[in-house]
C-alpha cells in the first residue's frame, strides 16, 4: 500500500476506512477488533472518525476493540473531526442542531475523542464543516494548545471550499500552522471539487484530499437516476477490460489524479476491501479517465 505524507510526523495509506457506520454494524469489540487486523495487514492504517457518528457512539466503539490490542495504536493513524452539534441525550452540551467552531467546543471534542478512542492523541484532527459564524481566532487558539500538550500530530478541514480554507489558513500560517487536508464529497457521480477549482486550489498548497462518499453512497447503482446509468455504463465496460469490479475501476479513477486523493472506504464487508484494493493498481489511460468524467458531466468537454 502507497503511502501519503501528511507532515514530517504524520503519513496516511492511499486508502482510508471510514466509521461513520460502525454502530449499524452490530459487531462486539472482538469482531471489529479482527477486522482492524485484516485492513492493517493489507496496508489500510488510516481510520476516519467524527464525534458525532452514530449518534456520538462509533468512537467509543472502536476504542472498546482497540482495547484489546493495544500495539495496533502504533500501527494505525487516527483521525477525527469536530464542530458539528446535533441534538444527543447522550451529552448534556449538545442541544440543537448547529456549528460550533469556538475554542472551548473543538478543545472539549477532542478532549472526549480521546478518551472514546482510548488514545492519547489524534494524528489529525478535521474541522468538520466551515460555519458562517466561523471564526479562525478562535480555531487557532484551539489548535495552538492541542498540539503544545501533544494531542493533535495534523490538522485540516471537511467539506471546504476555495474562500473558507483561504480564511482559515492564512490565520494558521502566521502562527506557523498550516492546514495539511481537505476531506471532500468526491466520486465519479460528485464532481463539483474538480468543476469549481477546490481540488486545484488544495494542490496548489500540496493539502492533501480525501475522499469521502467515494461511491456516490450508493447512487451510482441506482437504476432510476439517467447520470448514474451513464457512468455505470462506462465504468462496467471498463471492469469487463480489466477483469475487476466497477468499484476496482472508481478507486482506479480517483487514484489516477495527481493530487494523491485517499479514498474513505465505509464497508465492512473485507471482500469489498480487496476489490477496492485491486483498483488501486489499475493504470487507467488518460482517455478512460476522461471517458468517465465526462458520462459524469453529460457532455463532451470543450
Amino acid at each position: 500500500m502507497d503511502r501519503v505524507t501528511i507532515n514530517q510526523h504524520v503519513s496516511f495509506s492511499k486508502m482510508i476506512q471510514g466509521f461513520w457506520r460502525a454502530h449499524s454494524w452490530e459487531w462486539s469489540p472482538q469482531q471489529l477488533n479482527k477486522y482492524l487486523h485484516e485492513l492493517v495487514d493489507r496496508g489500510i492504517t488510516t481510520m476516519d472518525h467524527a464525534d458525532i457518528y452514530g449518534d456520538y457512539s462509533c468512537e467509543g466503539i472502536f476504542g472498546e476493540a482497540l482495547k484489546l490490542s493495544p500495539e495496533l495504536r502504533d500501527k494505525i493513524e487516527i483521525v477525527s473531526k469536530c464542530g458539528i452539534v446535533l441534538p444527543s441525550d447522550k451529552l448534556t452540551w449538545t442541544n440543537g442542531h448547529r456549528y460550533d467552531h469556538s475554542q472551548q467546543h473543538i478543545e472539549q471534542s477532542v478532549n472526549r475523542s480521546l478518551s472514546e478512542l482510548n488514545v492519547d492523541y489524534l494524528d489529525s484532527l478535521l474541522i468538520h464543516r466551515p460555519s458562517p459564524l466561523m471564526d479562525p481566532n478562535e480555531i487557532t487558539e484551539a489548535l495552538k494548545n492541542l498540539v503544545t500538550a501533544g494531542k493533535v500530530k495534523s490538522f485540516g478541514v471537511s467539506n471546504f471550499n476555495k474562500s473558507q480554507y483561504d480564511l482559515l489558513n492564512n490565520h494558521l500560517v502566521c502562527d506557523k500552522l498550516h492546514i495539511t487536508l481537505n476531506q471532500l464529497e468526491l466520486s465519479p457521480y460528485t464532481l463539483d471539487a474538480f468543476e469549481d477549482g477546490t481540488i486545484n486550489h488544495m494542490y496548489k498548497d500540496d493539502v492533501k484530499i480525501m475522499a469521502w462518499s467515494p461511491l456516490a453512497g450508493g447512487k451510482l447503482f441506482s437504476a432510476d437516476d439517467a447520470k448514474a446509468q451513464r457512468i455505470m455504463t462506462t465504468i462496467e465496460s471498463l471492469a469487463q477490460k480489466y477483469q475487476v469490479t466497477t468499484s476496482g475501476i472508481i478507486m482506479a479513477w480517483l487514484n489516477k489524479h495527481p493530487s494523491q486523493v485517499m479514498p474513505v472506504l465505509g464497508t465492512h464487508q473485507i471482500n469489498r476491501v480487496d476489490d477496492a484494493l485491486v483498483g488501486m493498481n489499475i493504470k487507467l489511460t488518460d482517455q478512460e479517465w476522461f471517458d468517465i468524467y465526462t458520462a459524469s458531466l453529460g457532455h463532451d468537454i470543450p
